[in-house]
C-alpha cells in the first residue's frame, strides 16, 4: 500500500512504539477509543511535517502500520482522531501533535503557547471548549533509533543488599560547577562518565548512584513564566526516553557509555522513576501526549464526573495503573531500562499511588503483585518512597518483601537527636537498629530502611546545620513552599558565618550525622555533594532552581573549608572493614555464639540500661556495644572479629562514660568527631575507665581482641 507517496504495510501491533528492525520500521500505538490514527513524519530539524500515514490496521485496541522506507533519526508524532466529550472522559483533538508514550528518544524542547491545550484557553467554558490551532511547531518530536550498542563485557556489580551504599546525585547538578570538565559536556550523561567523575565516586565508597529523574520531562508553564524550569523532573511525559537536556549529542549511546563506564569501577546505576502522574497535569492542562491518546485509559478519572481527574500526588493527574495497558507500559519501561539500558534498579516517587487499588493502599495491589512475579525486576534493587499526597498516604514499613524504602523516621530522629531535642534515645536507638519495629516482618531484613539525613528535596548538610528557616525566596513563591520544620540547628548563628567557634561546631555536627548514617543498621544514602560542604543558601525546595543554587558547588576553597570528603571515605571503609556495621539480621538482645548478646545498650555508667533508664524524659546521651561475633556460626574461628562500642553525646555539656566490662580487657578509640578528620588521637581505655566525650560528639572503640580482615573487592 502507498500513502502519500510512502510505502505502508500492515504491520504489527507487538511491539508498542516505534522499531527499526534494520530494513524499516513499524508503528504501533495503543488507544482503545479512537477512530483513527495518523503517523506524522518530519524533517531532520523536526520543523516541517513532510508526510502523513493514516495507520492501516487496527488489532487489539492497537493501531499499527510498516514503513520500509524509513531509518533511524526519523522524527515523528502522532495525531489522534476521536470523540471530545471530557464529561465522558473522552479529549481526542487531532490538530494537536502527540508525543508516542513508547518513544524511545526525542528531540527538541517545547516551546509553550496556547496551542498546546486541547480547550480554547480563556474560553469561558474552559476546557468544555474545542481549540483548532495546530502545536506541531512548539513540540518535541520523537525519534526511531536504532538500540544496537557493543556493551562489550559489561557486567553488573550486583552488590548484596548488605553492602549497598547510596549515593543521590542530580546528573546535571553534580558536573555543571567542575572546572576541569569540557563545557559542552558539563551537566551530561557524558560528564558523569568522566574518569575525574567516577573516580570520586569509588573513591567515596559508594556503591550505587541513584540519578533524580532522567525520564524525558517538561518545564511547566507556571515556572517558565517565572523564568524558571522544572530543574529536579518530577514532571515525566515520556518513559523510554533520555532527557534530552541531559545529551551532549543526538543519541542514547551516551547513556549507555555512562552506565557501562560506571559498572567497570564497581557501581551501580538506579533511577529515581515517576510513574505516578504525568506532566499534562489537571482538567485545565495540555494535551500532549497520555490526553490526546486515550484520556479514559491513561488516568484515573473520577467516577460519576470523568471530567476530573483524581490526584494523589498534587500534581493534577495520577495514571491509572488498573487499566491492563497502562500497568503493560509501565512494566515495558522497566523492562527497557533493565535490559536494553542495563540499569540495576529504581527508586519509585511517591510509591503508594502506585498501590492504590480503589482509594487506599493496598500490598496485594495489581501493580505491586506484577512486579514480584516479574523475573527481569527480580534481579534490581526496588526502592519505595512510601508516601504520597492522598488519604492514608503515609505507609512507611508497608511495602512487600523485596522492597527498600526511604525511611523518613529515621531522617527526623537523628536530626533531632543531635539537635539536642530530649526523650529520643528510645526512637534513636530502634533507628540505628535498622528500625525493626518498622520493618522485621514478612522475611525482610533490616537493609528494607533506607537510612538518610538529607536528600534532594530538603536542607543539604551544610544548610542542616547553618540555618534554622528556610530561605526559598528565589523560587517565587513568597518563600511559601518547602518544609517548614526541618528539625535543623544553626550552632548558634544563622546562615553564613566567620565565626570560627560556630564553624568547627557545625563541622562537628556534620560529623555526627554522617557517622549516623553510615553505622546503623539498613542502607544507607549519601546526597551529592554533602561530602564537599555544598550550600543551597538555606533552599530547602530546590526543584526549580537550575543554577547556582541547585548546583553542587566544587569550588576548592569550599571544599578546603567546609568539605568532609575524607571522612566520608574513611566512614565507608569503616562499614567496609566491619561486619556488626552491615548484618543482615535484626538485633536481638539475645546471646550469640560468644555467649554475649548482639547488641548491649548501656547507659554512661558502663552497665546494662534497665526499663527505668530508657524512660528517662531528658537524656541525650546513649551507648551501645555491637557484638562482632554476632556474624560467626561456629565458637572457634582463626580470627575473631572486634566489639564496637559506640558513645553518642548529644548534651550541650560534656559527658563521662564509663567503659563496661566484661566485653574485653582493653579497647582503642578509633573515631573521634570532635576531630578534623574524624579519627582523633589513637589510644587505649580499659574498663572502669572513663571516657569523657565533649558536648555534640561520637566516638567509636574497637575492643582488641584481634585486627579484623581486610574487606574483599
Amino acid at each position: 500500500m502507498v500513502r502519500n507517496g510512502t510505502r505502508v504495510w500492515p504491520g504489527s501491533p507487538y511491539p508498542l512504539g516505534a522499531t527499526w528492525d534494520g530494513r524499516g520500521g513499524n508503528f504501533a500505538l495503543f488507544s482503545a477509543h479512537a477512530e483513527r490514527v495518523d503517523l506524522c513524519i518530519f524533517d531532520r530539524g523536526g520543523h516541517r511535517e513532510i508526510d502523513r500515514i493514516t495507520l492501516p490496521e487496527y488489532t487489539d485496541q492497537v493501531w499499527h502500520g510498516y514503513l520500509p522506507d524509513v531509518l533511524p533519526g526519523t522524527l515523528y508524532g502522532y495525531r489522534v482522531y476521536g470523540p471530545y466529550d471530557p464529561g465522558k472522559g473522552h479529549r481526542f483533538n487531532p490538530y494537536k501533535l502527540l508525543l508516542d508514550p513508547y518513544a524511545k528518544a526525542l528531540y527538541g524542547s517545547l516551546k509553550w503557547s496556547d496551542a498546546h491545550f486541547g480547550y480554547r484557553v480563556g474560553s469561558a467554558r474552559a476546557d468544555l471548549s474545542f481549540d483548532r490551532r495546530d502545536n506541531a511547531g512548539g513540540m518535541p518530536k520523537c525519534m526511531l533509533i536504532d538500540p544496537a550498542f557493543s556493551w562489550g563485557d559489561d557486567r553488573r556489580p550486583a552488590t548484596a543488599m548488605e553492602d549497598t551504599i547510596l549515593y543521590e546525585l542530580h546528573v546535571r547538578g553534580f558536573t555543571m560547577g567542575r572546572a576541569d570538565l569540557p563545557v559542552p559536556l558539563r551537566g551530561t550523561f557524558s560528564a558523569l562518565a568522566m574518569p575525574q567523575i567516577v573516580e570520586h565516586l569509588r573513591e567515596l565508597g559508594v556503591t550505587s548512584v541513584e540519578l533524580l529523574p532522567v525520564h524525558a520531562f517538561l518545564d511547566d508553564r507556571p515556572l517558565v513564566q517565572r523564568g524558571l524550569v522544572n530543574y529536579w523532573g518530577y514532571n515525566s511525559i515520556g518513559f523510554f526516553a533520555p532527557e534530552p537536556r541531559y545529551l551532549s549529542a543526538r543519541g542514547v549511546d551516551e547513556f549507555k557509555t555512562m552506565v557501562s563506564r560506571l559498572h567497570y569501577a564497581g557501581i551501580e546505576v538506579i533511577l529515581d522513576v515517576v510513574y505516578n502522574h504525568t506532566a499534562e497535569g489537571n482538567h485545565l492542562g495540555p494535551t500532549l501526549c497520555f490526553r490526546g491518546i486515550d484520556n479514559l485509559s491513561y488516568y484515573r478519572l473520577v467516577a460519576g464526573d470523568e471530567r476530573h481527574y483524581e490526584d494523589f500526588t498534587g500534581c493534577g493527574n495520577a495514571l491509572n495503573l488498573h487499566h491492563p495497558r497502562v500497568v503493560q507500559m509501565v512494566m515495558d519501561s522497566l523492562r527497557y531500562w533493565v535490559e536494553e539500558m542495563h540499569i540495576d534498579g529504581f527508586r519509585f516517587d511517591l510509591a503508594t499511588t502506585l498501590a492504590r487499588e480503589l482509594k487506599t493502599f493496598d500490598t496485594h495491589a495489581g501493580f505491586l503483585d506484577t512486579i514480584r512475579q516479574d523475573p527481569c525486576l527480580a534481579r534490581v534493587k526496588l526502592i519505595a518512597e512510601p508516601w504520597d499526597l492522598g488519604p492514608d498516604g503515609y505507609q512507611v514499613g508497608h511495602f512487600p518483601p523485596a522492597w527498600l524504602e526511604w525511611n523518613d523516621r529515621f531522617r527526623d530522629t537523628v536530626r533531632r537527636f543531635w539537635r539536642g531535642d530530649g526523650g529520643l534515645i528510645g526512637e534513636m536507638a530502634a533507628r540505628l537498629s535498622g528500625s525493626a519495629d518498622l520493618f522485621n516482618h514478612d522475611g525482610r531484613r533490616p537493609w528494607a530502611s533506607v537510612n538518610f539525613v538529607t536528600a534532594h528535596d530538603g536542607f543539604t548538610l551544610e544548610d542542616l546545620v547553618s540555618y534554622t528557616a528556610k530561605r526559598n525566596e528565589a523560587n517565587g513563591e513568597v518563600n511559601n513552599d518547602g518544609a517548614a520544620e526541618n528539625y535543623s540547628w544553626n550552632g548558634g548563628v544563622e546562615g553564613e558565618t566567620d565565626d570560627a567557634a560556630v564553624l568547627a561546631l557545625r563541622q562537628q555536627q556534620k560529623r555526627n550525622l554522617l557517622t549516623s548514617v553510615l553505622i546503623a543498621r539498613g542502607t544507607p544514602m549519601l546526597l551529592a555533594g554533602d561530602e564537599l560542604g555544598n550550600s543551597q543558601g538555606g533552599n530547602n525546595n530546590a526543584y526549580c532552581q537550575d543554577n547556582p543554587i541547585g548546583w553542587v558547588d566544587w569550588t576548592p576553597e569550599r571544599i578546603a573549608a567546609r568539605g568532609l570528603v575524607d571522612f566520608v571515605k574513611f566512614l565507608t571503609s569503616l562499614r567496609r572493614r566491619y561486619p556488626a556495621l552491615r548484618r543482615a539480621r535484626f538485633l536481638t538482645g539475645q546471646p550469640v555464639v560468644d555467649g554475649t548478646p548482639d547488641v548491649v545498650w548501656l547507659t554512661p555508667q558502663g552497665v546494662e540500661k534497665t526499663e527505668e533508664d530508657w524512660r528517662f524524659p531528658d537524656a541525650r546521651c546513649l551507648a551501645f556495644l555491637l557484638n562482632g561475633n554476632a556474624n560467626r556460626t561456629a565458637p572457634k574461628q582463626e580470627k575473631s572479629p572486634p566489639h564496637l562500642l559506640f558513645l553518642l553525646n548529644a548534651h550541650f555539656d560534656e559527658m563521662a562514660f564509663v567503659i563496661p566490662a566484661g566485653y574485653a580487657a582493653r579497647w582503642e578509640l578509633v573515631l573521634d568527631t570532635t576531630a578534623k578528620d574524624g579519627r582523633g588521637e589513637r589510644r587505649e581505655l580499659t574498663p572502669g575507665q572513663a571516657c569523657n566525650l565533649p558536648p555534640k560528639s561520637m566516638a567509636l572503640l574497637l575492643s582488641l581482641v584481634a585486627q579484623p580482615s581486610e574487606p574483599t573487592t
